[in-house]
């Protein structure tokens, strides 16, 4: 599955969408968080216009989702 192409604003809301909630902001990066059963899950966004693949990629890794999860509507 190809990845689209968001900027952090778009990766943001869909992470908050996902449950993440916007802990701070510094500069261009955005910090998201989100507490599980088991850990805290933390991913920074850069609050680019584009972000790169691998760089959609690592933010997913991080959320520790799959593409498919990541890209649904839900």
């Amino acid at each position: 599955m190809k990845l689209p192409q968001l900027s952090g604003r778009e990766v943001g809301r869909i992470l908050t969408r996902k449950g993440f909630i916007l802990e701070s902001q510094h500069g261009s990066h955005m910090k998201f968080k989100k507490r599980e059963p088991d850990a805290v899950r933390t991913v920074i966004v850069p609050n680019y216009t584009e972000i790169g693949p691998m760089v959609l990629l690592s933010i997913i890794r991080q959320a520790g989702m799959t593409r498919e999860e990541f890209l649904s509507s839900e």
